[in-house]
């Protein structure tokens, strides 16, 4: 597999086009989230009603977050959803030759579960994002239906409402996968924001096909690698140091969990690393002044992309003027141990912690409304939770899970080219 190396970038400047470009487009998080980057830089570039229009006219939109809780204290919490789904907006199958690219497999694998999740804090008046990943086997109570995996909250809440309509009678294809798919972001918002205990005010949704799009459109992203890696599940393929990967090497760099000492973790902080140097290419290769470029982006994300109805991108924009090329950091929730649920592996939290170390990080957002630790039940969570729950001294492939006592402090900045494992 071929490997394009990275040129270092140039010098930094201080000449004011290059000062407008890194207030820009600032929010990133996650894998799947390069398509809400793009969104905001088509904004930011572009900037006009036409673009506007355009962009947001033809983008997929959601009203998911109607009559959901919103944050009061003027800052705006945003969960970037990365779908692990190999059909399209319309559930039809993603042609063979896109899927073979992607090396993700047939389209009936991975269903609709949210593998990556990811709430982006931005603080009122903009200034420093932070970005909290969510472990998508977290077990957590999902509204309406049995403690399970955080990540499989759409999925179920998804075929519920289906089965729900379909019985009914009157409903086609298209209406039901639209209607189940409502159904099934309301339930993962609803999830993610019980289970930290803070609003969610903004959401962005791609699957894996947006994001392959997304990567290539930006003519490959810098990545760096501790040790060289070969993992047949996700087709990563890549020797150790710094290199430069189009779409398809992208997504199994992202999606890799074999072979590294933390397994599932590990494919987290390789997102964060991603969504990093997805910034700093952003920021080096001059895309905010390269109409073609942009064009791109515009292009890859109006195919894939799903954003609430009635966001408001130029005034959160405004909101987040002040943040910087490198003004994000990404940090992981944490974990006290690993179980066996149903027979599948899960990781064992505590949601108190969680809410408390949010809290913590971002503030509770509300009037002091936030959840008390409990359980949509009104119930504390026991930690076992039905597992089988070994020892947390090692995980299952053997490393140390993270610290109850915080979000990993192996952050990754929002800018330059981290080295992960």
């Amino acid at each position: 597999m071929h490997h394009r190396r990275h040129a270092s970038p140039g010098p930094a400047g201080a000449d004011a086009p290059r000062t407008r470009r890194h207030r820009r487009g600032r929010s990133r998080a996650a894998r799947f989230v390069l398509v809400f980057l793009a969104l905001l830089l088509v904004v930011a570039g572009f900037g006009g009603w036409y673009v506007y229009h355009d962009v947001f006219g033809s983008m997929g939109s959601s009203r998911a977050l109607d009559g959901a809780e919103r944050s009061t204290d003027g800052a705006t919490n945003i969960l970037l959803m990365g779908l692990d789904s190999r059909k399209d907006q319309n559930g039809e199958d993603l042609p063979p030759a896109v899927l073979d690219k992607l090396h993700a497999g047939s389209s009936e694998i991975g269903g609709y579960n949210t593998n990556t999740l990811i709430l982006l804090h931005v603080p009122a008046g903009g200034g420093r994002a932070t970005a909290l990943s969510v472990p998508r086997d977290d077990l957590v109570d999902i509204p309406g239906f049995p403690r399970d995996k955080i990540k499989k909250a759409y999925g179920l809440a998804k075929a519920h409402h289906e089965n729900l309509l379909a019985g009914q009678g009157g409903a086609d294809h298209r209406a039901l996968e639209q209607a189940g798919r409502e159904a099934g972001r309301r339930a993962a918002i609803t999830t993610v924001s019980q289970f930290l205990g803070v609003p969610v005010d903004h959401f962005a949704e791609v699957n894996l096909a947006g994001f392959y799009h997304l990567a290539d459109s930006l003519g490959g992203v810098p990545v760096c690698l501790k040790h060289p890696v070969k993992d047949r599940y996700s087709g990563a393929d890549f020797p150790a140091g710094r290199q430069t990967l189009d779409g398809a090497q992208s997504l199994a760099f992202v999606r890799q969990r074999h072979g590294l000492p933390r397994g599932d973790l590990d494919r987290t902080r390789r997102q964060q690393a991603f969504l990093a140097s997805a910034l700093h290419e952003l920021d080096s290769a001059e895309t905010f002044t390269d109409p073609a470029r942009l064009l791109r982006l515009l292009d890859a994300a109006k195919q894939d992309v799903v954003i609430d109805q009635g966001w408001d991108l130029p005034a959160f924009l405004r909101q987040a003027k002040n943040l910087s090329g490198g003004n994000v950091e990404f940090s992981t929730l944490p974990i006290t141990g690993f179980a066996k649920h149903h027979g599948e592996d899960v990781n064992l939290v505590d949601p108190a912690t969680i809410r408390r170390l949010v809290r913590e990080r971002i503030g509770p957002g509300t009037d002091g409304n936030e959840t008390d630790g409990k359980g949509a039940d009104g119930k504390a969570p026991d930690k076992a939770a039905g597992g089988n729950s070994g020892p947390p001294a090692a995980d299952r492939s053997g490393a140390p899970p993270s610290s109850g006592g915080g979000p990993r402090r192996e952050t990754v900045e929002g800018g330059g080219v981290p080295c992960v494992d």
